[in-house]
């Protein structure tokens, strides 16, 4: 699940925690973080707020994210067991590797770094904090690259000058974040940043708010209404009912890297711009650039993560790149998470509760 499974005053709309186990009549097993502190209480006080028919799904519970001795924590878990008659399937450790994941978006947008400190002679590249940014996972490949340094910036400051690139992310709602970012003053940045020669690239949403306007007649993204974007792309978008959500693989159409990554977007495209794609995937061309090549976009998610595409685009907009083989660290840094949890966990008994016939 995600978030709390005791959140009683929103539990008659709840899909992601007790409403979906209890639709599947599947066993629960709750996850508490003490690294925030005040988890005895918490998980004594889930127990003793859960609906009675909830409360016979929970079948145990984890402590998460716990730094020092075990030994002297066990009397709070006795507690906790005596309280609410759950076992404890184990205490997972702070784990390292963990931050070398991808982040899930709501939990992790408070670590973002903001826009401070010098960049040392790397390629700068500054990412607005939309306020219904998404899938700012896209952006962990680039941070991880040693010669580059993404900074975020916060609501409330400027797109620093030096910044070499913009990248603006993807949104949950074009149409807010467009008003969200002329709030700000980051079109100002924006804009200014483009005259000057600098590069600008929008990723689905981002992309978007690059064009000449965006509309939303039904509210579908959003509220309805439209607004001018950014005009910095010859492209209009118009949201439709039916939201595209596709894989998506092909090749980069600059430079013949191959591609692969994800679309999820309400937007309907069109424009002169779209004549010069980004992307040819095997479904058709996508993404759009204005005649300099200087602004560009694309619709397509997770595509930094290939090591070859991203060292191209890298490349093109003028920058070093290393020899990271991202996925490659992913995948390490899951086996490491994996063996963590193996030893410190009672997977035995968690897999007697999986398969168990209710």
């Amino acid at each position: 699940g995600a978030g709390s499974p005791a959140e009683t005053n929103l539990r008659h709309h709840d899909i992601a925690n007790m409403g979906f186990a209890r639709r599947a009549d599947v066993p629960v097993v709750i996850v508490g973080d003490i690294d925030r502190g005040g988890v005895i209480a918490s998980l004594v006080g889930t127990h003793a707020v859960l609906d009675p028919q909830d409360a016979n799904l929970v079948a145990g519970f984890i402590i998460n994210k716990f730094r020092g001795s075990k030994r002297i924590f066990e009397p709070g878990i006795e507690l906790i067991e005596q309280r609410t008659g759950w076992p404890c399937f184990g205490v997972a450790p702070w784990i390292p590797a963990t931050a070398r994941l991808p982040s899930e978006d709501s939990v992790a947008i408070e670590d973002l770094r903001p826009a401070a400190g010098s960049h040392g002679g790397r390629f700068k590249i500054a990412a607005p904090i939309l306020s219904h940014i998404s899938n700012h996972d896209d952006f962990d490949p680039l941070r991880s690259e040693p010669d580059v340094d993404l900074i975020f910036v916060p609501p409330g400051q400027a797109i620093p000058r030096d910044t070499d690139l913009v990248i603006l992310p993807g949104t949950k709602s074009t149409l807010s974040d467009l008003e969200f970012c002329r709030a700000q003053g980051w079109h100002h940045d924006i804009l200014a940043h483009a005259r000057s020669g600098g590069n600008v690239f929008g990723i689905c949403g981002g992309m978007q708010m690059l064009g000449r306007i965006v509309r939303d007649p039904a509210g579908v993204d959003g509220p309805a209404g439209a607004a001018e974007g950014l005009g910095l792309l010859d492209i209009e978008t118009t949201m439709a009912d039916t939201k595209v959500v596709r894989p998506a693989r092909g090749r980069c159409a600059l430079t013949g890297t191959s591609v692969q990554g994800y679309e999820i977007h309400n937007g309907r495209v069109t424009g002169p711009d779209l004549d010069r794609p980004m992307l040819h995937l095997s479904h058709g061309p996508d993404g759009a650039r204005s005649p300099g090549g200087r602004i560009s976009g694309v619709h397509v998610h997770g595509i930094f993560a290939g090591d070859g595409y991203r060292r191209a685009w890298l490349s093109r907009h003028g920058a070093r790149h290393g020899d990271l083989e991202f996925e490659h660290a992913v995948e390490t840094a899951l086996d490491e998470v994996a063996g963590a949890l193996d030893a410190a966990l009672d997977t035995d008994a968690l897999f007697s509760v999986a398969l168990e016939t209710r």
